[in-house]
């Protein structure tokens, strides 16, 4: 297997040479992934992927009940971001990464974070702005695959809407709600709308970082 920093190395190279250095948040969360990865490095990474995707899902159920059973869905999302994070380390750690899995987990991504605004919704998000967090978790990744195709070797530095971030911000506004649930009925709806529309600001503000720095890199 694979040492800590042989695997984030790997990672950057997997991730269009990325520095996970760029960002505090984004390091933790792959050395965590790393460290959850070393007693189980026999596991199949796709397990992890399948597993993610179905508590991902299992959130929106106690987003729907609502109340303080929105902890339990802010749990289930940090739970699923850990297991997404686990099958990337086992795959790349252990030496059985390929281009195959990366398309699948990128996939899966997609899928859970459809499954997080899903959730927000059900939540207490308006509708529409559920979508625009979903969205805007999609866009950022859209962008830097565009970028791969059109020929840039590096994608950039780290935005400020980076995977760990959106797990992050879902699982916190999820599990905020629900402690705030015993203030009044209407607390946890607005609790959720505004950590959605932050998140939705968030995204907006990696794509114009992410826009910026693949400009400067394409060719004319």
């Amino acid at each position: 297997m694979l040492s800590r920093d042989e695997y984030l190395a790997e990672w950057s190279r997997w991730h269009g040479g990325t520095d996970p250095a760029g960002s505090r948040l984004v390091r933790g969360w792959l050395s965590a992934a790393y460290a959850l990865a070393r007693p189980v490095a026999g596991l199949p990474p796709v397990a992890a992927t399948a597993s993610g995707l179905l508590v991902a899902v299992s959130a929106v159920g106690p987003a729907l009940a609502g109340g303080y059973w929105l902890v339990a869905a802010g749990a289930l999302v940090g739970l699923s971001g850990l297991l997404d994070s686990l099958d990337g380390a086992l795959a790349l750690a252990t030496g059985r990464a390929s281009r195959r899995g990366f398309v699948l987990d990128s996939a899966v991504d997609r899928l859970t974070e459809a499954a997080y605004a899903a959730a927000l919704w059900a939540a207490g998000a308006p509708g529409w702005l559920a979508v625009v967090f979903g969205a805007l978790c999609w866009l950022p990744d859209y962008l830097r695959a565009r970028a791969g195709q059109a020929g840039v070797d590096e994608t950039g530095d780290i935005s400020v809407w980076e995977r760990p971030t959106r797990v992050a911000m879902a699982g916190m506004t999820l599990g905020g709600a629900g402690v705030v649930a015993g203030v009044g009925p209407d607390v946890p709806a607005v609790v959720v709308t505004a950590g959605t529309a932050v998140g939705a600001l968030l995204g907006v503000v990696a794509v114009a970082q992410l826009s910026r720095g693949i400009r400067r890199a394409l060719p004319d």
